[in-house]
């Protein structure tokens, strides 16, 4: 039987989060929201980002792609709140959240994400985990992303057993219950977990 990790998210929506108490519950890894576009910090990120490291989580950090905006500008302001937060160590993780085309075709919104992709990858050493939901992918907002680990929000799926949409042949990590929190699994140990993370060269 193969190990599964317990994991949350969070943005602002939660306000403080008694993360020793996650801990506690038995969840093992947590992503924070970081940024949005080009300018927008979560104001509890920093705090969030520290409370997880206290708590001895896998540590995550998310920024929230607005395809309009400029992909490198917005890669750039992400790896700069975490920088300001304390900074990346062995084993964290970052992830894409994309759910909005702000209008733009699908082949725009994914050309937005590969850019934002290799500019955080190439500056960070991290391959970045791509959040998304079906019907966003299912509609090639997501073309060309098949090389990064995929973190599938499919509630409506049993835990574990979310469908994967294309391009991708597999799920990573599977958010499977919005409420009263964000719930997610990973298959695997935490050592496969942060191997997918950053790696100081």
């Amino acid at each position: 039987m193969k190990r599964v990790l317990q994991g949350i998210d969070v943005s602002n929506w939660q306000g403080t989060v008694d993360w020793a108490d996650h801990a506690e519950a038995g969840v093992s890894f947590a992503f924070a929201k970081a940024t949005e576009g080009g300018d927008y910090t979560d104001k509890w990120f920093a705090r969030n980002w520290n409370g997880m490291r206290e708590s001895w989580l896998v540590c995550g950090a998310y920024h929230f792609a607005r395809p309009k905006g400029d992909p490198i500008a917005q890669a750039r302001h992400f790896l700069a709140v975490i920088r300001s937060a304390g900074g990346l160590r062995r084993g964290d993780l970052v992830a894409l959240d994309m759910e909005t085309n702000d209008g733009l075709r699908p082949e725009q919104v994914a050309r937005h994400a590969r850019r934002w992709c290799h500019y955080v990858e190439r500056h960070s050493g991290v391959r970045p985990f791509i959040y998304t939901f079906h019907s966003f992918a299912r509609g090639g907002h997501c073309a060309g992303l098949a090389e990064y680990p995929l973190w599938i929000a499919s509630p409506e799926s049993p835990r574990g057993q979310p469908p994967v949409p294309a391009p991708w042949r597999d799920w990573t990590i599977h958010q499977h219950a919005n409420s009263p929190i964000d719930r997610n699994v990973f298959h695997g140990t935490r050592q496969e977990l942060t191997k997918l993370g950053f790696h100081p060269r």
